[in-house]
């Protein structure tokens, strides 16, 4: 029997299979509008005034042709002022997004630092787990509304940090104009092989109260008849505690086999 996650969602309670559970980790430096860009994802509103991110998660999960899958987001802080939680952050994550600022020279190279960071922690659990060498990863410009005056980093230059990836893109967005911000999520999202339908805009958008009808395959609405593809932002989604991430990270070896002596994947 298929392992399923549970969610509970108001007074329902969503069962998804964990094999349709994913977590999107957002990384970069402070002030370069990752939390802009989750929330054109989860809300198709931007926020004018900046409130600095400790850490954020948010949960969305969806009804695809009668399928439930489930999106976890984390949204990081840029400070990372715990180097572990970043790492562990890193070892749950199953795509990637890391932003930059166009007219922040300094924010560029601290996604070319995390970029490394990232393929050498997951490198580490990947000999472990034997898992698949694909590793889904936007790499995202933001701030292309601001005049060229202003930029600091020439196109050329994100485009060459993605070259030799097939499953690295780059992208230049405006979360404040909404520019390329649904395209980049498209991409993404395909590159990961998940359905397509994850995007923004190729959902239809489901208030809360429809929770407990949501996850029957018969779910429909009445004013959308050509769409099959639901959308629903969980309101009291918590981050799994820091001992569930170590716990899954540990299954995740242990159900490779090795029960050997393992060597730490550097959490520390």
């Amino acid at each position: 029997q298929a392992m399923m996650k549970t969610m509970s969602s108001g007074n329902c309670t969503l069962n998804v299979p964990a094999k349709n559970s994913y977590r999107m980790v957002v990384l970069g430096a402070s002030r370069v509008g990752k939390s802009s860009i989750v929330s054109r994802f989860l809300n198709g509103r931007f926020e004018d005034q900046y409130t600095p991110t400790i850490e954020d998660f948010h949960r969305k999960v969806y009804n695809i042709r009668g399928d439930m899958y489930q999106l976890d987001i984390l949204d990081t802080s840029g400070n990372h002022p715990f180097p572990a939680m970043r790492r562990l952050s890193i070892l749950t994550g199953d795509v990637f997004i890391l932003v930059f600022s166009l007219d922040n020279r300094e924010s560029f190279d601290e996604v070319k630092r995390l970029q490394k960071q990232i393929l050498e922690v997951k490198s580490c659990l990947k000999n472990k787990t034997k898992e698949s060498a694909d590793l889904p990863m936007v790499i995202c410009g933001n701030k292309n509304d601001h005049s060229e005056i202003y930029r600091k980093v020439r196109s050329d230059e994100g485009e060459n940090l993605v070259s030799s990836d097939e499953n690295c893109a780059y992208f230049e967005v405006s979360a404040k104009k909404n520019t390329n911000v649904d395209e980049m999520f498209y991409v993404l999202f395909s590159m990961a092989k998940l359905p397509h339908e994850m995007s923004p805009a190729l959902h239809r958008k489901i208030s809360i109260q429809y929770g407990d009808t949501f996850q029957q395959k018969s779910f429909r609405m009445r004013r959308v008849k050509d769409m099959d593809a639901y959308g629903m932002i969980s309101p009291f989604a918590r981050r799994p505690s820091v001992n569930s991430d170590l716990k899954y990270i540990k299954s995740k070896v242990l159900r490779e086999g090795q029960s050997r002596e393992r060597e730490k994947c550097a959490i520390q």
